[in-house]
């Protein structure tokens, strides 16, 4: 998969360096990962969450952090729209963030 927006990551992790480790775990599963089914992200990731529209959302440390991507199986791409706490995930509309 071709992860669009590393540098939200990045820039993210820098801001919160406890998140740092398990969102480069999760880029590199994700770059590499050939998803071409939500099917195949919940056999990853049982916890992840599967909105519309190719939307996922992923726990991140412990669920303490969400991670909001939009998925194009097609065209092989995933497409970061939002991270943030958990709190700060609550506060959007995932499925139109």
């Amino acid at each position: 998969m071709r992860v669009i927006a590393r540098k939200t990551l990045r820039e993210y992790w820098t801001a919160n360096p406890a998140t740092e480790q398990a969102l480069k775990a999760w880029f590199a599963e994700a770059r590499h990962a050939d998803w071409k089914t939500s099917a195949d992200v919940k056999g990853k990731y049982g916890a992840a969450s599967i909105l519309k529209e190719g939307r996922v959302v992923f726990n991140i440390c412990g669920n303490h952090h969400r991670l909001v991507v939009k998925i194009n199986y097609a065209f092989q791409t995933v497409l970061i729209r939002f991270i943030g706490t958990h709190k700060e995930y609550d506060q959007i509309d995932a499925q139109n963030s």
